[in-house]
C-alpha cells in the first residue's frame, strides 16, 4: 500500500478525520478561496471543480462554498493567503512536502522548522524531494466494498490508468484530468471509499519499522495539525502490523 493511502487508512481506523471535521472545512474552504481567484466558475476552473468536490463529499454546506468562492473573486472581503510548498526528510531519511496556505509566512516558517525538528526530521532544500512524486488521482477501496472486475470496468471504462492490489485495498490511479469521471463513476456504483483526492503519489517508497514508523506517524500528525498546513505528502511504507499499531 502506498505511504499516502496507508496514512489515510490510519487515520480512518482512528477516527481522526470526523474528530478534526472543523478543520477540514478551514483548508477546504482556504482551497476553494485561493482557487477562485484564477476565476469563480468551476466549469472553467478545473482546480476550483476538484477544490468544491472535495467539499461537497465533505457534507459542507453550499453557503460555505459560495462564500468562499466570493472571497476568492473578490466579491466578499476576506484574509489574504500566501501559497507555500516546504521539502523535508522524515525518520528513516522519508522524503516529505507540506503545502501550507499561511497569512503569515514567518509563523508558518517557524512552526514546520520546529515539529520537524521536534519529531525526528528536518527541513531541506526547495526541489530536494519533490522529483520524487508526480499528482495523481488516488482511489483507495477495502477489498470487502468491490471485486477486482468491478473496479477494472470503471478503470478501463473512465480513463483510469492503474488498478493494484494494497493487501486490505484496491487501489485506483488516475490522470488528474480522469479523476473526476473515475470518482464519479465509483460513486455512481456506491462503492464506498476509505480515500478519493488528487495528490501527489511517490516513485518509490521508504520501508519504516518499529520505533522510526511510530515516530513517522507522529511527526504526520503533527504536521497536519498546524493551522496553515494544507496538505502533507510522503513516500514512507509500513506494513499491516505498523498500521494497526499506529492506529491504536
Amino acid at each position: 500500500m502506498s505511504g499516502h493511502s496507508k496514512w489515510a487508512t490510519i487515520k480512518h481506523k482512528k477516527g481522526a478525520l470526523d474528530a478534526k471535521r472543523g478543520k477540514i472545512f478551514t483548508r477546504l474552504i482556504k482551497e476553494i478561496t485561493i482557487a477562485a481567484r484564477a476565476g469563480g466558475d468551476p466549469d472553467g476552473n478545473p482546480r476550483l471543480r476538484t477544490a468544491i468536490l472535495a467539499a461537497k463529499a465533505e457534507n459542507m454546506p453550499a453557503d460555505n462554498i459560495k462564500r468562499a468562492i466570493q472571497r476568492g473573486t473578490g466579491e466578499l472581503e476576506g484574509a489574504t493567503y500566501e501559497e507555500i510548498s516546504f521539502e523535508g526528510y522524515g525518520p528513516g531519511g522519508v522524503a516529505i512536502i507540506i503545502e501550507v496556505l499561511t497569512d503569515n509566512r514567518n509563523r508558518a516558517v517557524s512552526e514546520i522548522r520546529h515539529t520537524f525538528s521536534k519529531n525526528g526530521g528536518n527541513l531541506g532544500e526547495a526541489g530536494s524531494v519533490r522529483f520524487m512524486f508526480s499528482k495523481k488521482g488516488l482511489i483507495a477501496v477495502e477489498k470487502s466494498a468491490a471485486t477486482e472486475e468491478q473496479l477494472m470496468d470503471i478503470v478501463l471504462e473512465h480513463g483510469g490508468e492503474d488498478l493494484t492490489d494494497a493487501g486490505d485495498s484496491w487501489e485506483i490511479t488516475t490522470d488528474p484530468g480522469a479523476y473526476e469521471a473515475v470518482s464519479s463513476a465509483i460513486k455512481a456504483a456506491a462503492i464506498p471509499t476509505v480515500m478519493s483526492e488528487v495528490t501527489m503519489v511517490a516513485s518509490t517508497y521508504t520501508k519504516l519499522e518499529g520505533a522510526a514508523a511510530s515516530q513517522m506517524v507522529r511527526l504526520l500528525e503533527a504536521l497536519e495539525d498546524l493551522d496553515d498546513v494544507q496538505n502533507v505528502y510522503s513516500n514512507f511504507d509500513m506494513d499491516a502490523e505498523q498500521v494497526e499499531h499506529a492506529a491504536g
